[in-house]
C-alpha cells in the first residue's frame, strides 16, 4: 500500500514520510493559490540516487516553493541552526529532513551529516550563499561549499528561484499574498567530475553564474507573463558580477 510512498525516501520511517507528504501537498496548494508559480524542468531531478541541488537564497519561502513541485522523491534540506531552536518548529523541520548548519564561518559536523545522507542516496538542497539575499541579487557562495562540492562525488543540480524576495524580502515581518507571482527552474545535473574539471573555485563560478542566468530568464518570465508589472525594478535585474 506504501511501496510508491516509501520509495521516495527509502530507509524513512512510515510516520517522517508521511509527516513530509502531507505538508509537502498542503504547502503546494498554498503556494498555488497565492502565488501561481511558475515551475520549469522539474522533471530533471533524478528519482533515484544522490543529488546536490544547489540554489539561490532569497526568503524563507525558498524551501517550500522549490520542494513542493518535487512530487517524485523527498528533498533533505539544509537549515540555519538558529531556526531548530524552538522545540515545535524544529521538531517538524527534523521531521521534514532538514539539517541544522551553523551561520558562523565553516560546520565541519553540517558537511559530515549533508555527505552521509548523500551517500545514502538522498537529494539535499542547499543554498550556497549561506544567507538571505538582501537586495534580490545572487552574491557570492560560501567556501565551505566548494569542500562540500569536492567531497560529494554526485551530480550538482543548479536550481534558481525567484519573485519570492520580492514576496517577502528580509526586511519584511510577513510576506506579501497579493500580487506577487514566483518562479523556479531545475537546471541539467552536472556530474561530479565535469563540474571539478578545473578546481573547486572554477566550480562554484560556473554553478552560480549558472544559477543566476536561470534567475534572470525566470525574471524576465514573470515580468512577460504580469505585463511587466512584477518583479518591481531593482538590483535583482543585474547579472552576477564577478565577485
Amino acid at each position: 500500500m506504501f511501496a510508491r510512498l516509501r520509495a521516495k525516501r527509502p530507509g524513512t520511517s512510515l510516520g517522517n514520510l508521511l509527516v513530509y507528504e502531507g505538508m509537502r501537498r498542503f504547502l503546494a496548494m498554498l503556494v498555488r493559490v497565492l502565488y501561481r508559480p511558475v515551475v520549469q524542468e522539474v522533471g530533471r531531478i533524478p528519482l533515484t540516487g544522490p543529488v546536490l541541488l544547489a540554489a539561490n537564497h532569497q526568503s524563507f519561502l525558498d524551501p517550500p516553493v522549490i520542494g513542493f513541485a518535487v512530487a517524485g522523491r523527498h528533498l533533505d534540506y539544509v537549515a540555519r541552526a538558529g531556526l531548530f531552536a524552538s522545540p515545535v518548529f524544529g521538531g517538524l523541520i527534523r521531521a521534514l529532513n532538514s539539517i541544522p548548519i551553523s551561520e558562523e564561518g565553516a560546520d565541519a559536523a553540517a558537511i559530515r551529516e549533508i555527505l552521509r545522507r548523500l551517500e545514502a542516496g538522498r537529494a539535499v538542497l542547499i543554498f550556497p550563499e549561506g544567507s538571505r539575499t538582501t537586495d534580490g541579487a545572487i552574491h557570492d557562495f560560501k567556501r565551505g561549499v566548494a569542500v562540500l562540492v569536492r567531497r560529494s562525488s554526485c551530480p550538482v543540480m543548479p536550481v534558481a528561484i525567484e519573485g519570492v524576495f520580492d514576496a517577502w524580502p528580509r526586511s519584511a515581518r510577513w510576506p506579501r499574498v497579493l500580487g506577487c507571482r514566483v518562479a523556479v527552474r531545475y537546471g541539467v545535473p552536472i556530474p561530479h567530475d565535469e563540474l571539478l574539471r578545473d578546481g573547486p573555485d572554477a566550480a562554484l563560478d560556473r554553478l552560480r553564474r549558472e544559477i543566476d542566468a536561470m534567475r534572470l530568464e525566470l525574471r524576465a518570465e514573470l515580468r512577460r507573463r504580469t505585463s511587466g508589472r512584477y518583479p518591481p525594478p531593482g538590483p535583482g535585474d543585474h547579472p552576477a558580477s564577478d565577485g
